[in-house]
């Protein structure tokens, strides 16, 4: 018996594969048609070359709206989904008042199943697919959100948190405790499904050197987990780091001497690297998370695209919700633009797409399975309206009466205007997850 194909027409994007092995590419088809079946990308195309292959195939019409790849979100904090937006600090004293009381709750396990119920769906809502996130030092909030993004096999990456210094101490563990705790984590979920687990020391301020080596020998036992951690968020931050690490010379260093900076960590934010530190990072092949709303609302300061993009480090964009405002990737690259203008650098659309789709696919070594339509990806998937707004309305009138309507100028769109409202709908391996209340769309024959 033949399994079922399911065919969606619309506008289709996304990034692919040079065949030269040179910088990846886009495709477009105005009229196009995404072909899935068993959860997985079959084929994409235009409309007219392809529908004749599945003459007896419904199709779910969405013409005129944007089909593209779940968008990856590299670094979020679901413990923190309580707390955005909380007023009036910067990075330490905002994790002392606010962040730290939050994340006690964890320890019970039907506090952790409701926020990572209510995250995963936030994330769906905004055309998140995939995300890394840091749970919280308890092993109950790992287990809860790789359950709950198991139900409906999502691409899950979280660990649980290590930290067994300067935090309060109902949040701490300990060198032989984080290590214990986390390899469990990795027996029970790691490469079950679509899960898979990232070793997380929050940063070294609340880790030991002891403990990071810890981490480092976890991921060196289990080479195809990650890291994640933060890396030169705050001045401040940096100031505490070096007080006590100070055989170090600079932040970098203190997990260079632990072993943790590879090819499969990624560092959050990064605004305050000297160069020095960029290349070193690059030639780790190390990853650069960065979070713009979070940047801007706690005061932390204006990361430099042009100088990671000069030094060819792999970089992505995250949200880091709690300390970002917005769960919505657009949101995020709106802000990105903000953040690079005011350095001097207008960062195109297409760059800001590619690094929050095949961009953060391909630094995460994923890229054979997410971030793009290319043949036997894994179908997840969002549908956009490019014009739910009376301000993305009228401009759409204005473009399309100029004749400037075209593809780039309905991307940048939705990056500085548009927000979850534009999602109509968002698939995870082919299956429907999300509709909005204006997601109504036709089913029709061949």
């Amino acid at each position: 018996m033949n399994d079922p194909v399911y065919l969606y027409r619309g506008e289709v994007f996304y990034f692919k594969a040079s065949p030269l092995d040179t910088d990846d590419f886009y495709c477009y088809f105005p009229d196009g048609l995404l072909v899935v079946s068993q959860g997985k990308i079959i084929e994409t195309g235009t409309y007219q070359d392809i529908k004749d292959r599945y003459p007896e195939t419904s199709i779910t019409d969405y013409s005129g709206k944007l089909l593209m790849p779940g968008l990856i979100d590299s670094h979020v904090h679901y413990p923190q989904s309580e707390m955005i937006g909380m007023y009036g600090r910067q990075l330490l004293d905002w994790l002392n008042e606010y962040t730290y009381p939050t994340e006690e709750a964890f320890c019970n396990p039907e506090y952790a199943e409701r926020v990572a119920h209510f995250f995963v769906n936030e994330l769906f809502r905004n055309g998140t697919t995939t995300c890394m996130a840091y749970a919280t030092v308890h092993k109950e909030s790992v287990d809860a959100l790789f359950s709950v993004a198991s139900g409906y096999n999502m691409q899950m990456l979280t660990g649980k948190v290590l930290m067994n210094r300067n935090a309060p101490q109902v949040l701490m563990d300990t060198e032989e405790s984080g290590e214990s705790d986390s390899r469990e984590l990795i027996g029970a979920w790691h490469k079950k499904g679509r899960n898979l687990y990232v070793i997380t020391p929050r940063f070294s301020i609340t880790s030991t050197h002891g403990q990071l080596i810890s981490a480092a020998r976890l991921h060196e036992e289990y080479p195809d987990t990650y890291v994640q951690t933060h890396l030169s968020e705050n001045k401040n931050e940096i100031d505490s780091t070096l007080s006590l690490s100070p055989e170090c010379t600079d932040y970098l260093e203190v997990y260079e001497h632990a072993g943790l900076v590879t090819e499969r960590a990624v560092f959050g934010h990064c605004i305050h690297l000297s160069d020095s530190e960029c290349r070193r990072m690059a030639e780790a092949g190390a990853i650069i998370a960065h979070c713009p709303t979070s940047n801007l609302f706690l005061g932390s300061g204006l990361f430099d695209m042009q100088q990671a993009n000069r030094i060819n480090i792999r970089t992505t964009l995250a949200t880091d919700v709690g300390g970002g405002t917005s769960f919505s990737l657009f949101r995020t690259m709106g802000e990105a633009y903000k953040v690079q203008q005011l350095n001097g650098y207008s960062m195109p659309v297409f760059e800001s797409l590619y690094k929050c789709t095949r961009g953060t696919a391909k630094a995460l070594k994923l890229d054979d399975k997410i971030g793009s339509f290319e043949q036997g990806r894994e179908a997840d998937f969002i549908v956009v309206d490019y014009a739910v707004t009376p301000s993305q309305q009228i401009r759409k009138e204005y473009l399309e009466r100029n004749g400037k309507w075209d593809l780039e100028n309905k991307l940048f769109g939705i990056q500085t205007l548009g927000d979850d409202r534009n999602i109509l709908a968002t698939y995870v391996a082919g299956n429907r997850v999300y509709l909005s209340d204006s997601g109504n769309h036709q089913e029709t024959g061949m």
